[in-house]
């Protein structure tokens, strides 16, 4: 007779964009501080050799685009077991190209899975987040969700939206125990964006951070419950520069390599 295994005791957290760059390095922090992780992105190949690393993941590729995503989503949140813990919306692409070029359809198909998916899978899951309070949603932003600049506005506004919605629905879900936390990366150098024309020179090499920056700011969300957070932290100045001195962040932003465009 085989002995029953026990049930992982582990809360869960699901991260979305999990297959590469800040996806996987908040998976793997999750993990080590003590959460059963769920990856999910639509490579599935790449979501095994991931999850071969990280102890008890559990794997769901999935594309956020589809129809049935939510549905499929929170069925697999259920077949895990478990409470789940955290959600981490990571999941997006960079939209780059001025909007006389890109026009409407490119900033369609950047909010389709840089706003639009965020708040579907959202959605979907609020009910089990509900059920496991304390809990946390994370929303991987940018600081371009701050601070514009000509050919990103695609990008710029999908974050803009997320961290619009994200303060409303962080009191809308304050009473329920599920606390909202926003990520603000500046150039963090992943896959998809090397940054290399900034880690290229001393003068600019100081801007570029690292996926573990974001995962650390994702730790310490889910630890002190805070609103926000930026990665590397001094981008907050960046911030602020914007709020006190618009015309000069516009004169800096509009720098063609100032750009900060992450893929989250």
């Amino acid at each position: 007779m085989t002995d029953a295994v026990a049930p992982d005791p582990r809360p869960l957290a699901l991260v979305t964009g999990a297959s590469s760059g800040l996806g996987e390095a908040i998976a793997r922090r999750l993990s080590s501080d003590g959460y059963r992780v769920i990856l999910l992105a639509r490579r599935a190949d790449r979501l095994e050799t991931i999850a071969s690393g990280i102890p008890g993941a559990l794997v769901l590729p999935v594309d956020l685009l589809a129809e049935d995503a939510p549905a499929k989503i929170a069925a697999a949140v259920d077949a895990a077991g478990g409470k789940l813990a955290v959600l981490v919306n990571n999941a997006g692409a960079g939209g780059r190209g001025t909007f006389a070029d890109a026009g409407f359809a490119g900033v369609r198909q950047t909010m389709a899975l840089n706003f639009d998916a965020q708040l579907r899978v959202t959605e979907a899951l609020i009910p089990a987040l509900r059920a496991a309070a304390p809990s946390s949603v994370l929303i991987v932003s940018s600081v371009s969700g701050k601070i514009a600049r000509p050919g990103a506005g695609a990008y710029s506004a999908s974050k803009f939206a997320l961290n619009g919605w994200a303060d409303a629905l962080r009191a809308e879900e304050a009473a329920h125990g599920v606390h909202v936390g926003v990520i603000l990366p500046g150039f963090i150098a992943t896959e998809g964006f090397p940054q290399k024309e900034l880690t290229g020179s001393w003068k600019t090499s100081w801007l570029v951070g690292k996926p573990e920056h974001v995962a650390d700011a994702a730790a310490r969300l889910i630890r002190t419950r805070k609103p926000e957070r930026y990665a590397p932290a001094p981008w907050k100045l960046m911030a602020l520069l914007a709020a006190v001195a618009p015309s000069l962040m516009a004169r800096i932003s509009a720098r063609p390599a100032l750009t900060p465009t992450t893929k989250a």
